[in-house]
């Protein structure tokens, strides 16, 4: 049978297709087919229907075997996903073998099926954003250690500031996807369990076989089995959805800082070229950076989204009325839209092309401002720091305006001249000698990124 069609123009932009595999409409009914199979495995292993019930019931749990278009208008009436294909699932395996039928969804409830459903998918998501993650981590190092000693103006309020260098920048980035690691490694155990409770929670429908029941699901999916069933505990997800949002927010300040970058008056980094990337309907001359775009989009999309999953917290009693099923849709899409963001981090940064020419002119642009602090650093120790800063806000004007550069204008200036020597006063406005701690702090995000890695 065929997916119902979907949206599909941008999914390429702002989707890696892996995840969008997750997630389509047989991505889900996979999951909760995997659950309905698991769970005749594990009542056969303890003895509750006949081992000969499982192979008709696992044979039928197929996706491709069921009209997701019939389920998605039975699901308009049903109110979710799991009755309509529970009813399909029966009919499927009753064609064949109508004694195994009768053991079917034996002992759970719907949202058994999909919960667990969901976090089978969430597993996957998880894997493949997890490697994701790695590879920019590893990339984001290895750029990191590239330009650890590659002077560009650090900026304050979008002004000019003192020198820093475009590994630090970038190992900033890094720190940030480490972080986001450690956040998934610590959230996993949490999150990678089964929901089984039967209709309201308490699996009586099971008996005394219940808890035996509910290990060999568990093993049987491969997840831990929790304390007790979540059905509207929803602390799980959210903070998966949480950490995500984490990600697209951190993905996003790379591409706020790239694109600021690609600006004409700036034009220090670039994301990597390509035929037909970036170009204008109307403007040949246009190089926009489009991958960047993707990286702000999401971390703009994705809080209201994650405030969706917030807002459903508060879930009646033992089974939820609307804030339940609006996370049907909101957690798969910011999934979607962080392996969207992640896949064109990784464009970006592993063709990112420098000009560092143009970082050096660029720091010259005040003609030798941005270093006074430098000078007035050194002057303080040996004239008094009130002294020594009224006197470089003085040579500051002066430069300004008569249009001079701050070291033409210290050098005319003998109160500085009396304790800075021509040599040093070179030194002290040469920006590649006033970079402070940048290449420790590069050293010491590439140093967490391995200790992680390894």
């Amino acid at each position: 049978m065929n997916q119902r069609p979907g949206n599909q123009l941008f999914d390429a932009y702002f989707t890696a297709r892996d995840m969008r595999d997750v997630f389509c409409d047989q991505g889900r009914v996979q999951a909760m087919l995997d659950f309905e199979a698991a769970l005749a495995r594990a009542e056969a292993r303890v003895g509750l229907i006949p081992s000969s019930a499982v192979a008709p019931i696992e044979a039928a749990c197929r996706a491709g075997l069921y009209d997701f278009a019939a389920l998605g208008e039975a699901i308009a009436t049903a109110g979710n996903s799991a009755i309509p294909l529970v009813k399909a699932l029966g009919k499927q395996i009753a064609a064949t073998d109508a004694e195994a039928e009768r053991y079917v969804h034996l002992g759970a409830t719907s949202q058994d099926v999909m919960d667990s459903g969901l976090v089978l998918q969430l597993r996957h998501a998880l894997e493949l954003i997890e490697s994701d993650l790695a590879q920019l981590g590893q990339t984001l190092a290895s750029q990191a250690r590239r330009y650890a000693t590659t002077p560009l103006a650090g900026r304050t309020w979008l002004q000019h500031a003192t020198p820093v260098t475009l590994g630090m920048k970038i190992a900033g980035w890094l720190g940030a996807v480490t972080r986001s690691r450690q956040r998934l490694a610590e959230l996993k155990p949490r999150l990678l369990v089964l929901q089984f409770g039967g209709a309201s929670g308490t699996l009586a429908a099971l008996g005394e076989q219940a808890m035996p029941i509910a290990r060999a699901l568990a093993e049987e999916l491969q997840l831990t089995l929790p304390e007790q069933p979540w059905h509207t505990q929803r602390d799980r997800v959210v903070e998966f959805g949480a950490a995500l949002g984490l990600i697209a927010g951190s993905l996003g300040k790379l591409g706020r800082d790239v694109s600021l970058l690609m600006q004409t008056e700036a034009a220090e980094v670039f994301e990597p070229s390509a035929p037909g990337k970036g170009g204008s309907s109307t403007m040949p001359h246009k190089r926009n950076p489009v991958g960047a775009a993707v990286l702000i989009g999401a971390a703009t999309r994705v809080p209201g989204l994650l405030s969706t999953l917030f807002s459903a917290m508060p879930q009646e009693h033992e089974r939820s009325l609307g804030l339940w099923h609006a996370e049907w849709e909101t957690l798969p899409e910011i999934c979607c839209l962080v392996s969207g963001s992640l896949q064109q981090a990784l464009l970006i940064v592993q063709g990112l092309e420098v000009d560092a020419g143009r970082m050096a002119r660029n720091l010259d642009l005040t003609q030798g401002l941005v270093l006074a602090e430098a000078v007035s650093i050194v002057l303080a120790q040996r004239v008094g720091r009130d002294t020594a800063h009224h006197l470089l806000e003085h040579c500051c004007k002066r430069a300004v305006a008569e249009q001079r550069h701050l070291r033409a204008v210290l050098g005319d200036e003998p109160q500085v001249t009396a304790e800075l020597s021509a040599a040093e006063l070179d030194h002290l406005l040469d920006p590649a000698h006033y970079l402070g701690q940048a290449q420790t702090w590069v050293e010491r995000a590439v140093a967490e990124h391995s200790a992680l890695t390894a």
